[in-house]
């Protein structure tokens, strides 16, 4: 049996960094958590890690994404839910550093119209996808 890593990837970091540079989600808020002053009518994609396990054997962590899109209705929110799931599909054999590389996506649950009830405004899509990062 091998060890953990002493520290493991942002993934939540990771996925901000491969969604900014998706041209169609410039004029997006990409981020960790909601800027200041947001209302959920903004156009933004918040990333969430929900959870996910280690497999200790494969060197591998596998999280659960959770991608929140906002926007100023709900055909927007659900243009950048689309967008952001297309891009994290997509990069799958993406390598970050030098040891981090993502070997899978995996969508657990595709975009879904949620209310939203800190902000009562918004129009929200979420979808979870399971991230596969070997390490080492």
């Amino acid at each position: 049996m091998t060890s953990p890593p002493s520290t493991f990837p942002d993934v939540e970091a990771i996925v901000v960094e491969l969604l900014s540079e998706r041209a169609d989600l410039a004029d997006a808020v990409v981020d960790e958590t909601p800027p200041p002053g947001f209302d959920g009518t903004q156009k933004a994609v918040i990333v969430s890690r929900r959870g996910g396990a280690w497999i200790d054997d494969l060197h591998l962590d596998q999280p659960l994404i959770e991608l929140e899109a906002y926007g100023p209705d709900k055909a927007t929110a659900h243009r950048l839910a689309n967008s952001a799931r297309a891009e994290l599909l997509a990069a799958v054999g993406r390598q970050y550093g030098t040891n981090i590389v993502i070997s899978d996506v995996v969508e657990s649950d595709g975009p879904r119209w949620l209310p939203e009830y800190l902000y009562p405004a918004a129009n929200r899509y979420l979808c979870v996808l399971r991230v596969s990062l070997r390490i080492g």
